[in-house]
């Protein structure tokens, strides 16, 4: 169910001081706060998975990433492999580990972070622009390296990206993700405008959010458009270059040109956040909530506590005074290693300890371990 409030607007501040994140992964969802990310993830017996982990403080170290347009690119790679861990712990997690499969381990996320960044260079860099080349070529090079060719080819990467999401969001396991994004939303929503954290309550908030990573990708979507058409035309290939020669130089350019704009991106998703009742700015947020309807699905009431309980246990403690649900009854794991998490009314136990049922406020995480 949908409520009438509006995703773009903005969060009451008194609130919520930070602006939270999320990301669905295998039945579950990541939720990321100030200064630490969890994963909740549903297991095959019906409890619940918890896993907390500190976020990286090199911002604060490095001030040069807080920078306009630095700041954005850190935050891509940043996510991106914070996401990549917490998928791999949804995967140990979600199934039936007979094997025992560990979780991915520094190298194999970064070797999947760099698989990743080739397969959408290839995806979408080097297919639609070999292709309008080839097809340019084919019928007599009208295009050539002006104007029409880069607005051509920035409308084939639209479609390609548009037809892969509506696609893969035909397949069941997907469209499951896609229901624990909506229950991301769905709570993060709650949060800011002031909810109690209960199912019900929170199931009335809208799938769509000014601040999904959907809209950072169709936003860099259409500043690619801008951004690579100017490049293309003032910086041209070099005269005379021939078909390999030039479709090469239009990858090289977009590769290199990448960073700024998913820094620009990134940008127009803060400026969206703070200033979401403007109309220029809603207008401008517009074709990312749309895009939302394919990627955010209703989730159910299953979903939705695994969510709850996943951004529990990133929201400081005495911000959740009287805001806290008192309904969920999935009991809890929580991951020996991770750090310390408090859950209101939550049969939790740590794992390879035996479950205890906490008072309200008391740390779970004071179990006692199973050292056999």
């Amino acid at each position: 169910m949908s409520s009438d409030v509006s995703p773009l607007r903005p969060e009451p501040l008194a609130a919520a001081p930070h602006y939270y994140g999320g990301q669905a992964v295998i039945e579950g969802v990541m939720m990321r706060g100030a200064d630490r990310w969890a994963v909740a993830v549903r297991r095959p017996a019906g409890d619940i998975w918890l896993e907390c982990h500190a976020v990286s403080d090199l911002p604060q170290r490095r001030p040069i990433l807080g920078k306009p347009l630095v700041r954005g690119c850190y935050a891509l790679a940043d996510s991106l492999a914070v996401g990549m861990r917490a998928l791999g712990i949804s995967a140990t997690q979600a199934f039936d580990d007979e094997d025992g499969e560990e979780e991915l381990g520094g190298g194999a996320i970064g070797a999947s972070l760099l698989v990743a960044l080739l397969l959408f260079v290839g995806i979408f860099i080097f297919l639609p622009s070999a292709g309008t080349k080839a097809v340019d070529a084919l019928v007599g090079g009208h295009l050539g390296d002006g104007v029409w060719f880069h607005l051509v080819e920035s409308f084939v990467r639209i479609v390609i990206f548009l037809g892969y999401l509506w696609s893969i969001s035909l397949l069941a396991d997907i469209r499951r993700v896609f229901q624990y994004h909506g229950a991301e939303h769905k709570t993060i929503a709650a949060w800011e405008h002031g909810e109690t954290l209960e199912p019900e309550t929170v199931d009335r908030y809208s799938t769509l959010h000014v601040r999904c990573g959907t809209n950072f990708l169709i936003m860099v979507m259409l500043l690619a458009v801008v951004i690579y058409t100017l490049a293309g035309v003032l910086v041209p290939p070099p005269e005379g270059a021939g078909l390999l020669v030039s479709i090469l130089y239009h990858v090289a350019l977009r590769v290199v040109l990448l960073p700024v704009v998913a820094g620009l991106a990134y940008e127009g998703l803060r400026l969206g956040a703070a200033k979401g009742e403007h109309p220029l700015v809603r207008a401008l947020m517009q074709p990312g909530l749309w895009l939302q309807r394919i990627t955010t699905k209703p989730p159910t009431r299953d979903q939705i506590e695994v969510a709850i309980r996943s951004f529990e246990a990133v929201v400081p403690a005495e911000l959740r005074e009287g805001r806290v649900p008192h309904t969920l009854d999935s009991p809890v794991v929580l991951a020996r290693d991770g750090l310390p998490v408090t859950l209101s009314d939550a049969d939790v136990r740590v794992d390879g300890a035996p479950a205890v049922t906490p008072d309200r406020g008391t740390d779970p995480a004071d179990a006692p371990f199973d050292e056999g």
